[in-house]
């Protein structure tokens, strides 16, 4: 018997470790282990398995259940405890559902039943070595997502989106498709391209088509291609999306407005993996991942019958939900720096956001998301006079916010009657006026830029100010 010994040296190599009393199981076990590219190691006892362990790296242990020196599933447990990053395959000569499934709870990956075939053996090393290799890719990518605050464009390290991170982090090690869930403005397209740059295919094309916008012929063109003549103006044949992205990604954008026509289409296509191109009899074989999104609940369109369900089951192999920005008000900061940042590398230009523009952006619910706060910061830089964007410089919407919510109730004067103190409440057209007024303060009685922060034409502004009975000087305001 050749003498496999766990060795660190073997850089490169998954190593195995068999635990089993049987001579000849474990020598079998290794010599298949070998074959296949691994680097094994045979024990017989589970007392000595844990001293091994202790001091060794193993990426996959083959154990069986009723090795002496205890009982195998008591070392299962440890292992997941202690080493969770460790492929567990168990072996039983008396194999029951019972033990199989307390196996598989404990967490083990696979497990054999005595006696096995050779080969039996063999696919199921690959299997455990194909999802260490996975774990480890899955691990790597986390880290990597941690030490940079982010992943490209998406940013932030709040509990939400660390979640997200290590969903996101399994996911693009796969091919499955994935539905990616979210309000408006949320990052969905971002998210998926993330997914394909870090998956195994990210040297081939990411093509994104924008359900939504299209008129549902011009969507079928795009995924499933035309040919010459297939309808007016088609003057020569044109590949779908589908058939271009060729080992890629395809990201439908806004699935959830595709007519039930072309569900049914778009359907047959993935479960038979071949498309057939606008007025075209052939057809043509597709390799495509799909990615696709939405801001609508499909689970409630497939229950009013607008979403085809077979179609849902296989979009929603696995789901991504990205958090609102307003769930995870922990990031704004981080993720205006960033934008800060874009814009100094765009411009030269350094900006800084005061911190009662901040405590309002912290405050604020931000219904457009992460969308609505670039749009902002982009906005404030535009109108600011210099290199702080003050709260006077942010969209219409935040200074109505903080006008409603960061009213100052002045202090009661020394040595008066302590009387309960109330906020007085105040009428939308009062507050319209105090916006204008001190707005218009603000800029020294620029009029025209003032209507351009405020969102509000010049005639507007004009017959407002006549309202208030504030002449055409209004610099002294």
């Amino acid at each position: 018997m050749p003498n496999y010994a766990l060795s660190a040296g073997d850089a490169g190599r998954m190593r195995v470790l068999v635990v089993d009393e049987d001579a000849a199981v474990r020598s079998a076990c290794c010599e298949i282990a070998a074959s296949r590219g691994f680097s094994p190691h045979g024990i017989e006892s589970l007392t000595a398995a844990r001293n091994l362990l202790r001091g060794n790296g193993v990426d996959i242990l083959l154990l069986d259940l009723k090795s002496p020196g205890g009982v195998g599933l008591d070392l299962l447990e440890e292992v997941k405890m202690l080493h969770p990053e460790i492929a567990v395959i168990v072996m039983t000569a008396y194999a029951t559902v019972t033990s199989a499934v307390e196996a598989m709870r404990t967490g083990a990956t696979d497990y054999l039943t005595k006696p096995f075939m050779l080969d039996e053996l063999a696919v199921v090393l690959d299997r455990a070595a194909e999802r260490r290799t996975l774990d480890l890719e899955g691990r790597r990518l986390r880290e990597r997502l941690r030490a940079q605050q982010g992943l490209g464009n998406i940013i932030g390290t709040s509990p939400e989106m660390e979640k997200l991170y290590r969903i996101l982090s399994k996911v693009a090690q796969t091919n499955h498709p994935v539905l990616i869930l979210g309000e408006s403005g949320t990052g969905k397209e971002l998210v998926a391209r993330s997914i394909h740059a870090n998956g195994p295919n990210a040297a081939r094309p990411f093509l994104p088509v924008d359900c939504g916008s299209l008129v549902p012929t011009l969507v079928e063109s795009e995924l499933f291609g035309y040919v010459k003549g297939a309808f007016t103006g088609a003057n020569r044949s044109k590949d779908g999306l589908l058939a271009s992205a060729d080992g890629g990604t395809v990201f439908l954008d806004e699935i959830g407005e595709l007519p039930l026509d072309l569900q049914a289409k778009l359907l047959r296509a993935l479960q038979e993996k071949e498309i057939r191109p606008v007025g075209a009899t052939h057809r043509v074989p597709i390799n495509v991942r799909i990615l696709a999104a939405t801001n609508r609940e499909l689970a409630t369109m497939v229950e009013q019958g607008r979403f085809r369900k077979d179609l849902y089951y296989r979009l929603n192999v696995v789901s991504l939900r990205i958090p609102p920005l307003r769930d995870r008000r922990e990031d704004i900061p981080l993720l205006a720096a960033h934008f800060l940042e874009r814009l100094h590398s765009g411009s030269g230009k350094k900006y800084v956001i005061s911190d009662d523009a901040l405590r309002t952006m912290m405050d604020y619910a931000w219904p457009g998301n992460v969308r609505e706060l670039e749009n902002s910061i982009e906005r404030a830089s535009a109108l600011c006079s210099g290199p702080v964007l003050h709260m006077g410089d942010l969209p219409t919407q935040l200074q109505d916010f903080h006008l409603h919510n960061h009213r100052t109730i002045p202090a009661a004067a020394v040595g008066a009657p302590k009387t309960e103190q109330s906020s007085p409440v105040t009428s939308l057209a009062e507050l319209e006026r105090q916006a204008i007024i001190d707005t218009l303060r603000q800029l020294k009685g620029d009029k025209l830029t003032t209507a351009k922060l405020l969102g509000i034409g010049k005639t507007t502004l004009y017959r407002k100010l006549k309202e208030y009975g504030i002449g055409e000087s209004a610099a002294g305001i």
